[in-house]
């Protein structure tokens, strides 16, 4: 008799690709699709882009199925949390998952709260909300009209999706409590917090980039940020510290998903700060080598009151010091030499940290320390114990 498997649907913020990152989500549906309990993973997520080709394999044998924005400028995306605009364009979708289903368990992944209604449109046997962000809040922090209708919008989807939920996994004790108060049903058992983790044994190679990153000569301290670079990054404090401190440089390593008005382009001006551009997220850990002291320079902001970075036990699994700012999820991570935290954008406060870090960077002693705590933040190990509670 053939064995039960899942057929796991994971509704994701964009096409597998396009960020040229690998987020929490990502990690996710690779872990599930390597499972030899798993039928098939389908990546749902919404296109800006006009395509007659709405499934396509992916190389990790991944099933990416697109929905269609209503038009391709980002204000237009209102539409993936309002049921008129995308409810017609999942007929096709459910014709397809009613046609592999057979005797197949469906079980539904949200990482975003868009497309509500697919909650609503199949027999499901799980819902899981995974919760990684303060999707309600915008990461620039900017009040407008339609930051204010944005806002309403994402928040009646959200509490529908929580309301469903069988199980809702939060990557930090903020977002927790924020869930809590959204949820209707007198239980909360079902909620849980599982922060952001790290794929230990890659974080652990010594190789470095083929091309030279570092200015010829150049042998001081290496501050590095390494992911996507946004506006909720203090690139004001940065510039300040950069001036200050001459002998240090700053290297960023990322796409750029900024505009002009954000104050990362005007920073480049300053012969020591380095940017690379995107790379392949499978090279991080070779750019992480080029790295004295991990940073995290955030601005205050609720948004980012809730974030749990992924990069914090990347940079402790490569034995890198690490510092952040306005992260309040990392605090209880703070320990000498290890990971240290600010609560102010002051740039002399930053210096200070930062040099204090810096002398005790190369201290064996406190290599080995940071790789241990970074040890028991393994990818896998954390899908792991999410698994079994679903």
């Amino acid at each position: 008799m053939r064995m039960m498997k899942n057929i796991h649907v994971i509704i994701a913020t964009a096409e597998w690709h396009q960020d040229q990152l690998r987020y929490r989500r990502h990690r996710l549906a690779e872990f599930l699709k390597k499972r030899s309990d798993t039928e098939e993973v389908i990546w749902l997520c919404p296109t800006p882009r006009k395509t007659t080709d709405h499934f396509t394999t992916l190389k990790n044998g991944i099933k990416q199925w697109t929905i269609q924005d209503l038009f391709p400028q980002k204000v237009f995306r209102f539409g993936r949390y309002m049921d008129l605009f995308y409810k017609h364009k999942l007929t096709s979708f459910n014709q397809y998952i009613n046609q592999i289903k057979r005797k197949n368990r469906l079980i539904l992944w949200y990482t975003f709260p868009g497309f509500p209604y697919v909650a609503d449109t199949l027999p499901w046997e799980r819902i899981i909300y995974d919760c990684s962000d303060n999707w309600t809040n915008s990461i620039n922090g900017k009040k407008s009209f339609e930051s204010y209708f944005r806002q309403q919008v994402i928040q009646k989807a959200e509490e529908r999706i929580i309301n469903k939920a069988h199980r809702i996994f939060c990557t930090s004790q903020y977002l927790h409590d924020q869930v809590i108060q959204k949820i209707e049903r007198p239980s909360k058992s079902h909620i849980y917090t599982f922060e952001n983790g790290v794929e230990f044994d890659l974080f652990r190679e010594k190789q470095f980039p083929q091309k030279a990153i570092l200015p010829d000569g150049f042998n001081g301290t290496v501050l590095g940020f390494i992911g996507g670079i946004k506006s909720k990054l203090d690139f004001e404090l940065i510039h300040d510290v950069a001036k200050k401190k001459p002998n240090w440089l700053f290297l960023f390593v990322g796409p750029d998903q900024t505009t002009e008005n954000d104050g990362f382009h005007q920073l480049l001006n300053n012969k020591h700060v380095v940017w690379t551009g995107s790379i392949d997220p499978f090279d991080v850990p070779k750019y992480m080598q080029l790295i004295d002291i991990g940073i995290m320079p955030y601005k205050a902001s609720p948004y980012n009151q809730a974030i749990f970075p992924l990069k914090l036990f990347e940079f402790l699994a490569a034995g890198k010091p690490a510092i952040g700012v306005h992260l309040p999820s990392t605090t209880k991570y703070v320990e000498q030499a290890v990971y240290d935290h600010l609560k102010t954008n002051d740039s002399q406060a930053f210096i200070q940290a930062c040099e204090k870090l810096e002398y005790e960077k190369d201290c064996s002693e406190y290599i080995e320390r940071r790789i241990q705590v970074a040890s028991g933040k393994n990818w896998n190990d954390i899908f792991e114990k999410m698994l079994q509670l679903v």
